[in-house]
């Protein structure tokens, strides 16, 4: 038989295991996720390409077409395919967040209750809580990538800073997804409400955040909605980024931090209401 340093025992002792998940839980959190993740694997990679190829597809050798042979409707001199891209790799990102911060937080406490087994071991509610945010992010890492290289191969940007819509769209997407997170898991029942937010807040805005045309071409009294969505805000980093679209730096930075406002603002609340729904 061979013998069994007695390191290598101390190495898998129970309180060094329970040191590191202490430590890494949310990191091994976010790999249950993610390999969870693969149960919808298919479904990820046909969204993930398909969805950039039908919009960029449709916009390209569709709609923009249309758009593009009135000179009055070119956006400042940039063709609509380039004008509309960047709002849809964000507007993706954001509609994909929305539903992972959705139904699965319901079911990782009320059906399948998934978040209960990490629990019973040295991880604590808040890191299920970021853990489930890190590997949110990262799907929409690779979504947001996809989205990017199907752009290039539509030359729908040929901006050097083009590559910061990869981030913009991850910032988006957890900008609104975050909070939504935080909400998901302070109610009981579900009873179609996440159905009603896809609707009646996550559709409209998407309509109406500057997606498919500027904000200010809406009524004055609409464009509100667009000031205070994270769509729209993320669509202006995108197109400051990909299409060199001019803005102050004094709005620059208050996109900027609104959305990263958001984000920290979902997670703590994301993260006090895991602690109170699973310490009680």
């Amino acid at each position: 038989m061979t013998e069994v340093r007695p390191e290598r025992l101390q190495a898998h002792a129970p309180e060094v295991s329970a040191a590191k998940a202490r430590r890494w839980g949310s990191f091994y959190f976010m790999e249950h996720m993610l390999r969870g993740m693969r149960a919808y694997l298919v479904t990820i990679v046909v969204t993930s390409v398909g969805n950039p190829l039908l919009y960029l597809f449709s916009m390209g050798v569709g709609l923009a077409t249309i758009v593009d042979r009135s000179q009055s409707a070119h956006f400042g001199g940039i063709g609509y395919l380039a004008f509309a891209a960047p709002a849809l790799l964000v507007s993706s990102a954001v509609m994909t967040c929305a539903n992972e911060m959705m139904f699965p937080v319901m079911d990782g406490f009320k059906w399948r209750r998934i978040y209960y087994g990490p629990h019973v071991t040295p991880l604590v509610p808040g890191q299920l809580a970021t853990g489930h945010v890190m590997a949110v992010s990262v799907r929409l890492l690779v979504q947001c990538t996809v989205f990017f290289l199907i752009m290039l191969a539509f030359r729908a940007t040929t901006s050097p800073t083009a590559w910061l819509l990869i981030p913009v769209g991850v910032l988006a997407g957890m900008a609104f997804g975050a909070p939504l997170m935080a909400y998901a898991a302070s109610i009981q029942k579900e009873n179609f409400q996440f159905s009603m937010i896809q609707r009646f807040v996550i559709m409209p805005l998407f309509l109406f955040s500057g997606t498919f045309y500027p904000l200010e071409a809406m009524p004055s009294a609409m464009q509100w909605i667009g000031w205070i969505s994270p769509l729209w805000h993320g669509n202006q980093l995108g197109r400051l980024v990909s299409i060199g679209v001019s803005e102050p730096a004094w709005l620059v930075a208050i996109h900027v931090a609104y959305l990263a406002i958001l984000v920290v603002l979902g997670i703590v609340l994301a993260r006090r209401s895991y602690t109170r729904r699973m310490d009680a």
